[in-house]
């Protein structure tokens, strides 16, 4: 499941960039400003992660009562999956980080153009313009559907 922006809002120090007239696209205060969004980022899921197998450990009961023994199982099953996601997007951030290193971020795999700051913003993660998403989407769902 990808991320949502709501993941995103969990990062309550975050500040919109604001450009400096004639500023270059990817300089390095924005390749900065995004550098720091995706740390933060990181940094909250691992804590999250460190929370989610601490709760583990200590909620962990064998229950003499099938029913409340099956209700304990759902709820470490969902929680881990909900750290699964969370670990496949850990790797997304870490792709993404390689790829400000590398100068590639910030422009669409598909066709090159810029991505754009507010999207950036709105999604870190993002590899594709929203014209090049919206026609991936598309054919995703003509092949799938």
């Amino acid at each position: 499941m990808p991320e949502s922006k709501q993941d995103m809002n969990n990062n309550q120090s975050f500040t919109p960039y604001q450009e400096t007239s004639g500023e270059e696209y990817m300089s390095n205060n924005q390749l900065d400003h995004f550098r720091k969004i995706l740390q933060d980022w990181k940094q909250d899921l691992m804590e999250e992660v460190d929370r989610t197998v601490k709760n583990l450990k200590e909620e962990a009961s064998n229950f003499a009562d099938p029913a409340d023994r099956a209700t304990q199982e759902e709820e470490f099953s969902l929680e881990l999956r909900t750290r699964d996601r969370e670990r496949k997007l850990i790797k997304k951030i870490n792709e993404t980080l390689t790829s400000i290193e590398e100068d590639d971020y910030g422009y669409c795999e598909a066709c090159g153009i810029e991505i754009g700051i507010r999207r950036l913003e709105a999604r870190p993660t993002a590899t594709m313009c929203v014209d090049c998403k919206s026609l991936a989407e598309i054919k995703e769902k003509q092949i799938g559907g």
